[in-house]
């Protein structure tokens, strides 16, 4: 975008954010290759794109600022729309729809404006360890079609507190 359009936006009044925008890590753990998710739903990317993360912890919370669009009657994922318009999609392991919610505390609504790190999810490790295929943890972007692409990070995060993708506006 040259600098007259970006002119043109500041007079106009748009907020649209132009260049990166950070996504943080909702868990702390291990990052791990969106193609290693044993779900293709996931790892052929028919979602969006992003990665995956193998938690520590106790919480999810939110990745961005933004506005919660849904959170799963079975509280184990939930879509966030930032102001941007990124609509981010997390997803705690593979398996977990199954098991009703047990495992999983609901600390958000949907409709609720949060900030980046606001807790949205709790949930039982231990439990979720012995009874789901996976703890793998898809944070995907959904609508890729919207940004030109993303920046993945590596090793591990803490959550709240270490950016794991940035997306190129």
């Amino acid at each position: 975008m040259g600098f007259l359009s970006r002119i043109k936006r500041l007079v106009s009044g748009q907020t649209t954010r132009i260049g990166n925008v950070d996504i943080y890590a909702p868990l702390s753990g291990k990052i791990v290759a969106i193609e290693a998710v044993p779900d293709p739903v996931f790892s052929e990317k028919i979602v969006g794109d992003g990665l995956a993360i193998e938690p520590r912890g106790d919480k999810i919370l939110a990745p961005i600022d933004g506005r919660i669009g849904k959170i799963f009657e079975t509280n184990h994922a939930f879509s966030i729309e930032s102001p941007q318009g990124l609509e981010i999609f997390v997803h705690f392991g593979i398996g977990t729809v199954e098991l009703r919610g047990v495992g999983f505390t609901r600390l958000a609504e949907e409709g609720q404006e949060v900030k980046s790190g606001d807790p949205i999810l709790s949930f039982d490790l231990a439990y979720l360890k012995q009874h789901v295929d996976s703890i793998l943890t898809p944070v995907l972007l959904a609508n890729m079609e919207d940004i030109q692409g993303l920046e993945k990070r590596h090793g591990y995060v803490e959550a709240g507190k270490d950016v794991i993708f940035s997306a190129i506006l």
